[in-house]
């Protein structure tokens, strides 16, 4: 079974069969959501008060240190890292659309994606490393 952990604290994200973050919203409420640890599935659960439409942007956080776990890679990109059963280590990088599916796992030059919306940060993968930062 996969592993998750915060690549600030090194703290473990995974319980059972879900991924918990806390996140913030545009207009700053705050919450606990929920994920899937399966690469692919946008499932998702969080309280009946909090209410996030299709394509709002929203701040993941560790729900231990409180770090802001967006990626150097893209704003909208949010990173953890997996850690395989062989104790392999990736970065997982998805998105923080709501409604957008995009997820990348990264190690060294190597890119798995999946979801229907994955094309779209595809140019950071493509590009040579010395022209990234003019993306």
């Amino acid at each position: 079974m996969e592993d998750f952990i915060c690549p600030i604290c090194r703290g473990h994200l995974r319980i059972g069969d879900d991924l918990i973050f806390s996140l913030k919203k545009k207009n700053n409420k705050k919450g606990l959501i929920i994920l899937s640890p399966e690469l692919g599935n946008y499932t998702y659960r969080k309280h009946e008060d909090l209410e996030l439409e299709e394509g709002e942007e929203l701040t993941f956080f560790c729900p231990i240190c409180h770090a802001n776990l967006t990626s150097d890679v893209d704003k909208n990109l949010v990173k953890v890292i997996m850690v395989d059963e062989k104790g392999d280590r990736y970065e997982i990088l998805f998105s923080d659309i709501v409604g957008e599916e995009s997820t990348y796992k990264v190690k060294g030059k190597d890119v798995f994606k999946t979801g229907t919306d994955a094309e779209r940060y595809q140019k950071y993968w493509d590009v040579p490393d010395e022209y990234k930062k003019y993306i």
